[in-house]
């Protein structure tokens, strides 16, 4: 394999884009339930946000019209997996795949926030 042209240039952050069709609904999820801060918003009404918690960044994007992919658009490392999971379930999200250690070094489980979205959750066993 060769050396690409890109391995002299380095990265920065990148951050998932959540597709919502309520977006007053979605940041009062990801804020009030789980803890993100709003750190940016643009438009009128309100069309983009970007939350950020710990290491953390999202970006909420207005798409009223937003059909949720049947897999996951992102993948989330916590420090408490099994207190993660619990949040969710008391919330009344529903788990897509449940909690459990996987083959590859993490427990972890699937949900859906408010709009469909679907999040892989994962901590080192």
């Amino acid at each position: 394999m060769t050396d690409s042209p890109m391995t002299e240039i380095g990265f920065g952050r990148v951050a998932a884009m959540f597709p919502v069709r309520d977006m007053e609904r979605a940041c009062a999820f990801y804020v009030g339930v789980l803890g993100f801060t709003k750190t940016f918003e643009n438009g009128q009404p309100v069309g983009f946000i970007i939350l950020k918690k710990g290491k953390a960044e999202i970006h909420l994007t207005l798409q009223r019209d937003h059909k949720a992919a049947p897999f996951n658009i992102a993948h989330l490392m916590v420090d408490d997996v099994d207190a993660f999971h619990e949040l969710c379930r008391s919330y009344g999200l529903r788990i897509v795949k449940g909690l459990r250690d996987q083959d590859y070094g993490l427990r972890a489980f699937v949900f859906e926030d408010p709009d469909g979205n679907r999040i892989d959750v994962g901590q080192p066993i």
